[in-house]
């Protein structure tokens, strides 16, 4: 029995038809562990961010399975598919995708109205306070710097409990010491609540606070390997 919490198994995504078609993932296999911390790095156009929508369920795969949270997600509809995502696997934009006109505290209770969670709005504000932002719960998105906007996405994506959390270039639109507070607080909440990380980056340094590397090339994993770091 493998305690992996995410597998793939011989996936391939192709985009397009005809000339312009792309093979964007060719016969990938991985697993990722329950509440470890992976990394997954290369240069752009490698598929890293495919992968993720892939282990999200966010993308489709034309062959091969992929398994998260025991679910095995090849074979559900698309709403089937979405209810489990709503519950199992928490997303961190690097663009943020908070609603404009809503407040923080609305951003955040979105997801848990959606599922019908009688206790959004209360969990919301915990896990905003959580996020160190227990002041700017009325605030707009256009009212909060860029390291605020995503304490909140990350607040959104941690309120339902989700057991993974998947980031994808989570520091990519912050300055270096807003988005060394950021990581910091993924990183921590992660190993606070036992959560498994998957992330995409680009920053050496962040993929380096990862248990493991998954390094890409042209839509395969080339790699994977323990980060120095988190083995010291």
């Amino acid at each position: 029995m493998t305690d992996a919490v995410i597998a793939l198994k011989d996936v391939s995504l192709t985009l397009g038809q005809g000339a312009s078609t792309v093979h964007v993932l060719g016969n990938v296999s991985l697993e990722v562990m329950r509440q470890e911390t992976t990394g997954i790095v290369g240069p752009s156009g490698s598929g890293k961010s495919t992968l993720l929508m892939v282990i999200a369920g966010l993308e489709r795969v034309d062959a091969g399975t992929v398994t998260v949270a025991g679910e095995r997600l090849t074979g559900k509809s698309e709403d089937q598919v979405a209810a489990f995502r709503g519950r199992a696997i928490g997303i961190v934009f690097q663009s943020f995708h908070l609603i404009p006109n809503m407040t923080a505290l609305e951003n955040v209770a979105v997801p848990l109205e959606l599922a019908g969670r009688p206790d959004a709005f209360r969990t919301a504000e915990q896990e905003l306070a959580a996020v160190g932002l227990k002041e700017r719960l009325s605030h707009y998105p256009g009212e909060l710097s860029g390291g605020e906007q995503q304490r909140v996405a990350i607040a959104r994506a941690l309120a339902p409990a989700p057991s993974i959390l998947i980031a994808d270039e989570p520091t990519g639109n912050l300055d270096q010491a807003t988005g060394r507070q950021i990581a910091d607080l993924i990183f921590r909440t992660a190993e606070e609540r036992g959560t498994t990380l998957v992330l995409v980056t680009h920053d050496p340094a962040l993929a380096l606070r990862c248990r493991r590397q998954v390094r890409m090339r042209s839509g395969r994993i080339e790699a994977v390997e323990a980060a120095l770091a988190a083995a010291q």
